[in-house]
């Protein structure tokens, strides 16, 4: 429940959280670049999640349920979360993290749609110019390559449609789960998807090829990876104490913006200007559909 004594920790739990992702964004796809595989990256991710699970679950007495609606409820929050996760780290191996991560900010209006589709939520004039402006920003963002054929869509470009598109859904999920199930059952199961696909990470590894093990390896993914870990436990007690109404666009559209500047900072380049365009329309759009997919705590 939000603080009542008119507190602003919430603001700080909430800025922590913006800075976390937005680093954590910018500097993903720093291990690849040092030769520690995409594949070993996601295994490291699934690890560093197992510390804020740990912690919440310990302060709500680990109360998890495991009847069969749970656990097909609580699994399908993390094989599709967990699912994203391993298709961004070779997405970012052969796009632009600042293009990248404006789009899967996105992932809220795939929850609208399931919402309004199965929940018969109504979509607000908030909701609808986010899903406007996202619309509109997704072909600015793109590569577009006209040649004599048909037109080239970044490989890029659509793997980040879809993550947005399971992210969206992991959103859907938890927001079902939310009657049911408190906040360490929900990042319990959000661990355990993870855990469940390193098999499929370690599958698909290229062991043939050198492996950086060194500390511009595993431990420089583990270091950035520990970020989005933090980032997932602040924002439970931004949530707790503040207004999701107010936490909510705050970290959708200030985390992915905050990546953006970073890595066109690192890769030293700006994008033409139709590409800046529709990364400001994405931000603008991630903060409206916050907006709308989230309701104040009473």
């Amino acid at each position: 429940m939000p603080s009542t004594s008119g507190s602003r920790r919430w603001l700080g739990y909430a800025l922590v959280t913006t800075l976390t992702w937005g680093l954590w964004g910018a500097f993903s796809d720093l291990p690849a670049k040092h030769g520690f595989p995409e594949t070993l990256t996601y295994v490291v991710w699934s690890a560093t999640m197992l510390l804020p699970a740990g912690f919440v679950l310990r302060r709500e007495g680990w109360k998890v349920p495991f009847d069969p609606c749970s656990i097909a409820l609580g699994l399908a929050i993390g094989l599709s979360g967990a699912g994203g996760v391993i298709m961004l780290f070779p997405t970012l191996s052969i796009g632009p993290s600042y293009l990248i991560f404006p789009i899967i900010s996105l992932a809220p209006a795939i929850t609208i749609a399931f919402s309004g589709a199965f929940l018969r939520e109504r979509t607000e004039r908030t909701g609808v110019l986010g899903i406007a402006l996202a619309l509109i920003s997704l072909p600015l963002i793109n590569d577009w390559k006209f040649g004599a054929a048909n037109v080239h869509l970044g490989l890029w470009f659509v793997l980040s449609l879809a993550i947005t598109v399971l992210w969206g859904l992991q959103n859907f999920f938890i927001k079902i789960a939310h009657s049911t199930m408190d906040t360490g059952a929900i990042f319990f199961y959000m661990t355990l998807g993870g855990l469940l696909l390193d098999p499929v990470a370690v599958a698909l590894t290229q062991w043939n090829v050198p492996i950086n093990l060194g500390p511009d390896g595993p431990l420089l993914s583990a270091a950035v990876q520990l970020l989005n870990a933090v980032g997932s436990l602040t924002i439970v007690y931004a949530l707790r104490e503040g207004k999701a109404i107010v936490v909510s666009p705050l970290t959708n559209a200030a985390s992915p913006l905050i990546t953006a500047l970073i890595a066109m900072a690192i890769a030293g380049e700006v994008p033409p200007l139709l590409k800046l365009a529709g990364i400001g329309l994405a931000v603008i759009a991630s903060a409206l559909l916050a907006l709308q997919t989230e309701e104040p705590h009473p």
